[in-house]
């Protein structure tokens, strides 16, 4: 039997761990906005702290620091992580990239049509049109985990790398529609910065300082440019070197230092914390039917169906034209019920919901929405999974991993 310490070892090495810690911050902070300390709490998040050298564009509350600079973290793990599996991992070739992919593209293509199509005629909330876009990795593997064998190896892999996706396209979204009017003079200083780091991949330049150093500039040159800041995460992620100069891939290299550190840094620090700061919304004044006005039920209409609809009809179709094969072990039926638990959205969600409507009561019925959406696509999806007959992973095709769980 294992000890106390076994277990709480074991928590905070799992991915159930971070998910969990995201879970109580996000529910801590709606708590604080819905209790006898929510001025506190929104003392808490407002607090000042803009940098006079930054000027006017720079973040100058704490939770705008968090989503404009911290949240640059999360999105650098995201471009290592999908490196990682691109240069060595379950996404080496262009067939185990090829389904995620096109089940992430429909999978964001037909939410956001299904929003558009509920706030038809609202032309104030037409801008959330990207918010049910994204799935939640942090939220969907902690459940198909605890499914066991219901879900084989291969198919969380392909899940995993759809949500990788997802936040890849999500990113893109919000540097495409989500800036600002944009600044020439900046925008030549961030295309300068980019063929800096650009250059030193090239010249085989393998030490982590110099390109965090460029990312830092680069991000000041976002933050005015008009593009969104965190973005420098991404560029930044894109030039890191995945091989030491003159030698093969090892755990030495630039990319697996930074993953390295970043990862417990995002998962144990900035997520949660972006989830304290932003999950907390008061219901005051709110009631269930509110969730029936077309903001909050076009995020949940296409969280529920445009999400499930769009990732598992592009994944069939790309099955019925063979540019794929299904995961190893996965039935339609197991496709479906990973596609309905595509609908969990969170993080990129309530991140693209303030860029959509910044200092607007908008923003609170668009994270009901969320909210209400998310759950419902996690009990759905699970319950799917659970209660189906389970798959004989034995006999299925072979796909994005090997046929045999637990390699």
């Amino acid at each position: 039997m294992r000890s106390f310490p076994d277990h709480i070892r074991r928590f905070f090495t799992s991915p159930a761990g971070g998910a969990g810690i995201l879970l109580l911050a996000s529910i801590l902070g709606f708590v604080l906005a819905n209790s006898s300390w929510a001025a506190d709490y929104e003392t808490l998040t407002t607090w000042p702290m803009a940098v006079s050298l930054l000027g006017p564009q720079g973040p100058d509350t704490s939770a705008g620091w968090v989503s404009d600079g911290l949240m640059t973290l999360f999105f650098l793990t995201v471009i290592l992580e999908i490196k990682t599996e691109i240069i060595s991992g379950h996404l080496s070739s262009s067939r185990q990239i090829a389904l995620p992919l096109i089940g992430a593209v429909g999978g964001m293509m037909a939410p956001a049509l299904t929003y558009s199509l509920v706030t038809h005629g609202h032309a104030d909330i037409s801008d959330g049109w990207a918010i049910p876009v994204a799935t939640d990795a942090a939220f969907t593997l902690p459940i198909i985990l605890a499914l066991g064998p219901r879900v084989s190896t291969a198919a969380r892999i392909w899940l995993m790398a759809l949500a990788i996706f997802d936040d890849v396209l999500g990113i893109i979204v919000i540097a495409l529609f989500y800036g600002t009017s944009l600044y020439w003079g900046a925008l030549i200083a961030v295309f300068i910065i980019a063929a800096v780091l650009a250059c030193m991949n090239r010249s085989g330049i393998a030490t982590v300082w110099p390109y965090a150093a460029g990312g830092v500039f680069l991000w000041v040159a976002l933050l005015h440019s008009g593009l969104h800041p965190t973005l420098a995460g991404v560029i930044t992620g894109l030039f890191l070197p995945a091989k030491p100069s003159g030698g093969p891939i090892r755990q030495s290299t630039p990319l697996d230092i930074t993953a390295r550190i970043l990862g417990p840094v995002v998962t144990w620090g900035v997520l949660p914390l972006f989830g304290f700061m932003n999950a907390g919304f008061s219901l005051a004044g709110m009631h269930a039917a509110m969730l029936l006005a077309p903001l909050p039920l076009g995020i949940m209409l296409g969280l529920l169906i445009g999400k499930p609809v769009g990732v598992f009809g592009t994944t069939m179709l790309a099955v019925r034209l063979k540019i794929a094969t299904l995961p190893s072990g996965t039935s339609t039926k197991t496709l479906f019920g990973l596609s309905l638990l595509c609908g969990i959205g969170f993080t990129i969600s309530i991140f693209i919901s303030g860029l959509a409507f910044p200092a607007s009561q908008f923003v609170i019925l668009a994270k009901m929405g969320i909210f209400a959406g998310s759950v419902i696509a996690a009990i759905s999806g699970w319950l799917w999974l659970r209660f189906m007959p389970v798959p004989d992973h034995r006999v299925r095709p072979s796909g994005l991993a090997p046929a045999r769980d637990g390699q």
